[in-house]
């Protein structure tokens, strides 16, 4: 029986994972995931692609959501009272049009001066109404896409007998990660799960980016693994190389690591 052996959040777009041992799952995902992005003056999303420094930054999410503490080595700690009734203003990702809160001066301040560019954090606002693509349609806050990114060990096991050096989960950034599976990319061929109170639906597999080139732990980029790799047996006819699976919240409600993930219908490959 496969089961969740990890759960992560990602409180700020691009920025360090947080690792839970249960989470609310609400229409847009985890928790809190992906519910703030860093941009720039002009309202451009920053990534980890030209910043990878936005790995190093760990923010800690109150319960209730309410305040947000940020942490990077050799910076001060800054605690924040998360505003979600300012004004909104435009933010762009991926060329997209969006709307977001901004957090203020103090952190823009504290961002800017770790980054090494001039920065601000946005919030998504209480009536973010995204409508995200795939098989099954869903909502996000400002992740890439869709609301959960699923992989399994077994994925990974496959690409790290490929490299030279392996390398850690945290390299592609999951919300779930699955164990139990015989088979690598069982993920792939996911269409309906249900795992705790929740109930997933797939939308689309995860084409990977040069995010994946960015060591999690330093922030900084180390080379052109494992897309060099990737390249040679995971190219999807849609264009670049994909590992994991997106997918929608079809039922929201609670899962804890430990919990079965079952999968009730299963489709074909999209490659």
């Amino acid at each position: 029986m496969a089961k969740i052996a990890e759960l992560l959040c990602y409180p700020i777009k691009g920025c360090a994972g947080t690792s839970l041992v249960d989470s609310v799952v609400t229409p847009a995902g985890l928790a809190h995931d992906r519910g703030f992005m860093v941009v720039a003056e002009d309202g451009v999303f920053r990534t980890q692609r030209r910043h990878p420094r936005l790995a190093l930054v760990r923010p800690e999410m109150s319960t209730d959501g309410e305040r947000m503490t940020l942490r990077a080595p050799g910076a001060e700690a800054l605690t924040i009272d998360v505003d979600s009734t300012g004004p909104k203003q435009d933010v762009e990702l991926f060329g997209k049009p969006f709307k977001g809160i901004d957090q203020g001066p103090a952190v823009a301040e504290w961002l800017s001066g770790f980054l090494g560019a001039a920065s601000r954090l946005v919030r998504v606002p209480p009536d973010h109404d995204r409508v995200t693509d795939g098989l099954t349609p869903g909502t996000s806050g400002y992740a890439d896409s869709c609301a959960v990114l699923v992989i399994s060990r077994p994925s990974l096991d496959l690409l790290n007998e490929k490299l030279a050096t392996p390398l850690p989960m945290n390299r592609f950034r999951p919300n779930i990660v699955v164990t139990g599976f015989d088979e690598p990319h069982a993920e792939d061929r996911m269409r309906r799960v249900t795992s705790g109170d929740v109930e997933l639906g797939y939308a689309k597999l995860a084409t990977r980016c040069a995010v994946t080139t960015v060591d999690q732990a330093t922030g900084t980029k180390s080379g052109p693994e494992p897309l060099r790799t990737f390249a040679s047996y995971r190219r999807v006819q849609a264009g670049g190389v994909a590992f994991g699976a997106k997918f929608a919240v079809v039922q929201p409600g609670k899962v804890s690591v430990g919990d079965d993930f079952v999968v009730h219908e299963w489709g074909e490959p999209e490659y």
